[in-house]
């Protein structure tokens, strides 16, 4: 008889970053709109534009045209300028959640960003050594400081 159903562990995986930003909490909270949304790209750069509906239970999915796309979560809390909290499955096709948080803290002359990526379900290898989706995080966050500084310099002028 063929077996039908496998025995498997759930995984976990906790993605941790903190980053001081020197831009008005404003500014950085609306750059991680931009760079969650419209301005997405994968790590070399190409653009993966994504749609973030910045109100609670607002969808952020990938729009493919054609009724094609992915769904990767929900809006599960925001409070701008201080908090953005996604909760779903993201870019994996397993039985997986995830829940991202991105909190904002005035600080000093700038903004102190606190990220953190949870997930468990039944993780694919290479989410589950945290190596590529951190890359795919630090690659985020390292747009949100670049574009949001350099919009702050603007904005000081």
């Amino acid at each position: 008889m063929p077996k039908t159903a496998v025995e498997e562990a759930m995984q976990t995986v906790e993605i941790l970053r903190e980053e001081f930003i020197e831009a008005p909490i404003d500014v950085v909270f609306e750059t991680v709109l931009e760079q969650m949304g419209p301005l997405n790209e994968k790590p070399d750069g190409e653009p993966m534009p994504l749609t973030l509906e910045p109100w609670p239970g607002g969808r952020w999915f990938r729009d493919l045209g054609d009724n094609a796309g992915h769904f990767w979560g929900h809006v599960q809390a925001i409070k701008p300028p201080e908090l953005l909290e996604i909760c779903g499955p993201l870019f994996m096709s397993t039985p997986a959640v995830s829940n991202v948080q991105y909190r904002l803290k005035n600080e000093g002359t700038g903004t102190r960003l606190r990220f953190c990526h949870r997930a468990a379900g039944w993780l694919p290898e290479d989410v589950r050594d945290g190596l590529n989706v951190g890359k795919g995080w630090a690659n985020i966050l390292n747009r949100v400081r670049e574009h949001a500084e350099g919009k702050g310099r603007k904005e000081s002028k």
